[in-house]
C-alpha cells in the first residue's frame, strides 16, 4: 500500500515558486478568456476542486491534468506559449491593464522634462 505525502515539501523552493506561477498563469489564461472555471473543469474532465488545485500551482497534480486544463481553456495552446504569454486574450488583457497617458506629451513638453 502506497503511503500518500504532499509533494510541496519534497519540492525546493524555486520549483514551488515555478508551479505557482504555472497556476496563476493558467487562472490569468481563463479570466482574460472570460471562462468559468466549473466550465474549464467539465472541459477538461477534472472536479472543481482539481481545478482549484491547478490554478493555485498545486505541485501535487499530474502533468496530464494541467495539459488537458491548458487544452480546455486554449484548445491547441502549448505550455511553452502559456508561460510566454503569448496567447492574444493575455495579450489584450496586459495591453488594458497598462497605465495610460491621458494624452501624449508635444516635443516640446517632452524637451523640458529633465530626468
Amino acid at each position: 500500500m502506497q503511503m500518500k505525502y504532499a509533494e510541496a515539501t519534497n519540492l525546493p523552493n524555486e520549483l514551488l515558486t515555478m508551479s505557482h506561477e504555472v497556476g496563476g498563469k493558467l487562472a490569468r489564461l481563463r479570466k482574460a478568456r472570460r471562462l468559468r472555471q466549473s466550465d474549464v473543469a467539465l472541459r477538461a474532465g477534472v472536479s472543481r476542486s482539481t481545478a482549484v488545485l491547478i490554478e493555485a500551482g498545486n505541485p501535487s497534480r499530474t502533468l496530464s491534468q494541467v495539459l488537458r486544463y491548458l487544452n480546455a481553456i486554449s484548445p491547441g495552446s502549448t505550455l511553452l506559449e502559456l508561460l510566454q504569454e503569448a496567447d492574444p486574450a493575455l495579450v489584450t488583457l496586459r495591453n488594458s491593464e497598462e497605465t495610460k497617458r491621458v494624452r501624449k506629451l508635444s516635443a516640446k513638453e517632452l524637451g523640458e522634462l529633465d530626468f
